[in-house]
């Protein structure tokens, strides 16, 4: 009888590590000041930050898989990953298809141009226009939905390319994340790019940033609230965010 109860206890504890095993989804794409690898090929920037932080608070052993942005979701849906959390905006859409935390950041959308030009971000002021984004985003749709039929949207893979191709004049203007849009306008290179003002506020940036499960993953889902809770109240999550923005885009309530 102690035999059975032994390897019951052993089976009981082997399911559990292996449920304490998250595999986290990444983007290949460098995306300041939310991701990015360094050159010793550790992950840094905010959000593996903050995936490092909140495995510490499940005592979970997890692991980072690399993928192309718009591959992410399909990954977490065929089971290759666990999660993806990776500035990945809670739209309608995407909640077909999978399930979210609460939102851990709120990021508005910002039009940058040339300095030189003078362009409204209107749909009648950007008529005939090429306007450059970073596909499968939240600003991609709201662009298509908005200016599909009356501008030349085109969408890139990588942002670097979408303000290198705004530099060289191949685009006219831009629309990218706040958060991080801003810190590469400051960078010498860009000095020639300016603000050309903040998206208004529509369902189609959706509801904030949070971390993405497979359907019906409750408990996964459950726990991850769960410690992003905890990060908020003890002001880890503050400390966390100061070293890349300000505080104010945070979901803290």
């Amino acid at each position: 009888m102690k035999r059975f109860l032994l390897l019951g206890a052993v089976a009981a504890t082997s399911a559990q590590a292996a449920a304490d095993k998250i595999i986290f989804a990444i983007s290949q794409e460098p995306y300041p000041p939310f991701s990015w690898k360094a050159s010793s090929g550790q992950w840094s920037g905010f959000e593996p930050d903050l995936i490092r932080e909140l495995c510490k608070q499940m005592q979970a052993d997890c692991r980072f898989h690399e993928l192309a942005w718009d591959g992410l979701i399909p990954a977490l849906n065929s089971k290759q990953v666990d999660v993806i959390l990776n500035s990945l905006s809670i739209t309608p859409e995407r909640k077909q298809v999978v399930d979210f935390t609460e939102a851990y950041l709120q990021t508005p959308a910002l039009w940058v141009g040339e300095k030189a030009l003078k362009l409204t971000p209107t749909v009648e002021g950007l008529k005939g226009k090429t306007i450059g984004v970073q596909g499968s985003t939240s600003s991609a749709s709201y662009l298509k939905n908005y200016f599909g039929k009356t501008a030349k949207v085109r969408y890139y893979n990588d942002q670097d390319d979408v303000l290198s191709d705004l530099r060289n004049g191949r685009i006219d203007i831009m629309l990218a994340d706040q958060i991080s849009i801003e810190p590469m306008l400051e960078l010498a290179e860009n000095n020639l790019l300016e603000s050309k003002g903040v998206a208004p506020k529509d369902p189609l940036f959706g509801e904030g940033i949070g971390a993405a499960v497979r359907k019906g993953d409750d408990a996964l889902r459950e726990r991850l609230n769960q410690a992003l809770a905890a990060l908020r109240d003890d002001g880890r999550m503050q400390s966390l965010s100061a070293p890349y923005f300000k505080p104010d885009i945070l979901s803290l309530d």
